[in-house]
Formats: structure tokens, sequence, C-alpha cells
């Protein structure tokens, strides 16, 4: 059973934004996850005390965002630190996003370093978004938020699975468990966010807080140049309080500082990449013995470009008749149709 914490634990200081760290020493990776295991014990023997320490007052969360000069419904961005167990979100206020909450998450599962595939029971690493189609309302977790993983990023890369979620309670395979009080604010305050109008509201999910001290001290390891890419993004919205732009060229992150105004969008496959891209996923899924039929394959995968762009336009178009022309050769050559 999960006993209620006191008051006192209640009240205890929030833990610092990001913006406010540079020059703070670098985290102990090993601490937190020895903190991070003990409390899904506890949860298992039921001494887990919610809420936990430095959680917000979710009974308040109206309350808050007007303290805080700011409108439930305004475009909001997600921030998550695995090391240090901690969710952020920003609010939009006059064109650039600004600190509301620091939530601690309760688990995830894994460790530091991004999801390769499915069933490696991985909590993943990128930029994600979240749009109105991800609100999650099936199987456990009812009110729930599907992050967008795989993203074209993971696709082009090989990388497997599906539904990662930010849900409630403290346990989890790959997902983020914020416990039940918490989850549910989040799924307010973007749910609320997408109604009036933000089509993609970021995530951005890092193995820690990316400062010099702590890209210092844990950076060097085996996914040193992508840990690297991932800073450049978490260093854009430092300095400019807007959500990056985010592409992907050569399988890699590419990032430019967002627009006025920038509050979200989906992380697209860069134009010089879109002529490639075809022959990338099918690299791709062979290599994780996934490859799929002509017809399939374009029904199936998600565009990896804005559909605003000329260019992406024209690609869609000429796969979809690659795609026809690979369904009639297979119609013909079995003499019969396939029913989908």
């Amino acid at each position: 059973m999960v006993a209620l914490a006191s008051a006192a634990m209640i009240a205890m200081p929030r833990p610092l934004f990001a913006a406010e760290l540079q020059g703070v020493a670098a985290i102990s990776v090993h601490r937190a996850t020895a903190e991070r295991i003990e409390r899904r014990r506890a949860v298992k023997a039921g001494r887990l005390q919610v809420p936990l320490p430095n959680t917000p007052d979710t009974a308040r969360v109206l309350t808050r965002l007007a303290v805080a000069g700011l409108q439930s419904g305004a475009p909001v961005m997600l921030r998550v630190f695995k090391a240090e167990s901690e969710l952020e979100v920003w609010v939009e206020k006059d064109g650039a996003f600004v600190p509301f909450a620091v939530y601690p998450i309760c688990y995830w599962s894994g460790k530091i370093g991004p999801k390769l595939r499915e069933g490696d029971r991985q909590a993943p690493e990128g930029f994600y978004t979240i749009t109105a189609g991800q609100l999650h309302h099936g199987g456990r977790w009812r009110r729930s938020l599907d992050i967008g993983y795989p993203n074209v990023f993971d696709r082009v890369n090989g990388r497997t699975g599906s539904l990662i979620l930010v849900h409630g309670g403290c346990d989890s395979v790959g997902c983020f468990a914020m416990t039940d009080a918490v989850n549910a604010e989040l799924y307010d305050l973007v749910s609320a966010s997408l109604r009036r109008g933000q089509e993609h509201v970021p995530v951005h999910v890092f193995p820690f807080r990316m400062t010099d001290a702590n890209v210092a001290a844990h950076g060097n390891g085996a996914w040193k140049d992508f840990w690297a890419d991932l800073k450049l993004g978490y260093d854009a919205f430092e300095r400019t309080r807007r959500t990056p732009h985010v592409t992907v060229c050569g399988h890699r992150y590419r990032i430019a500082e967002g627009k006025p105004g920038s509050v979200g969008e989906e992380v697209a496959l860069c134009e010089a990449d879109l002529e490639t891209y075809g022959s990338v996923m099918a690299a791709a899924r062979a290599a994780t013995k996934g490859d799929l039929p002509p017809e399939e394959t374009a029904a199936k995968q998600p565009i990896p470009c804005s559909m605003a762009l000329a260019s992406c336009r024209r690609w869609v178009a000429l796969r979809d008749r690659q795609a026809a022309n690979g369904t009639v050769a297979i119609k013909q050559s079995s003499g019969r149709s396939r029913v989908r």
C-alpha cells in the first residue's frame, strides 16, 4: 500500500532548473541509479510515500499557473533528465518558454543511453513530440502521453519499439512512471495545449542535464557523438527559450535555433536525405528482420518530412507511385489481389 507523505516532505525545496545549474558539480549517475532502484523496491514492499519529495502541489495547478502569470492551454514543452529522474514543464509566455514545474520521475527502466530495440527494457533519448493522436487512452494507463518513439531518427537508425509513455504509477518497462497525481497534471496540461491549437508538444529526453560538468564527467563513452548532438539541442533551448529546429541528416540530429514564436514541430528528415530515405529504411528493416512488401512499406512508413515543403510533397507523390507500381507487379505475378 502506498503511504501519504508528511507535510514537511511536501514542503521541501524544488530542484534547480537547468539554467541555474551551470557551475554545479556533475551528478553521480551511480548514486542516482541506486535511488531509483530503491524507489521501485519501496513500491513492491508497499512502503513508498507519495507525493514524492519535491513534487509540486498538484491540487493547486491552476493557482500555481496564475501565480506564475501563465495560462492553462498555452503551449507547453517537456524535458526529461534520466539520471536525475526529473521531468520539467515549460509554458509559453510572450513568445518564449518559461519554467513552470519540475517533477520527480518515480521510475524509469534501463540506464543512460538510447533505446535500441523492442524489448530491451530501455527508456529512449532524443527529440520527440506529442500530438492529439498520441493522447493515450487504452490498456493499463488510460490517461497517458505517448512521446512518439520511434521518430524518424530512430527509424533510419534501425531502432525498434513503440508506445513509450509518460504514465502514472511507479513501475515501468521503457516508459516514465510519474505517480498517478503527477501524471494527471501532465496529461491535463498537455491536452489543454493541444485543444488550444498547439500541434506538436516537444518532449526532449536527455541522459542527464547537459551541463558542461555533466558532459565532461559522463559524455565520453559509447554514445559520445549522439550525446554531443543532443547537447546542441539542449544548448539552443537554453540560449533562446524557443524550441530548436531539429532535423535528421546522415543518421544524425541536426540542430538550428528556433524561430521567434516556435513552440514545437515534428522532427523531420532533412531535404538532402529524402532521395535516399527509401533505401535507408529498407536497409534498416532488413537489419532488424522487419522487411515489408512494397505496398505495405508506403502505407506504414510515417512521412519523414513536413508536407508544408514542396520537396516533401514531391517525395510523397513519388513514393506513392513507386509503391503502386510495386503493388501492381506483385498482383500480376501472383494472379490475385492481396486483401489488407
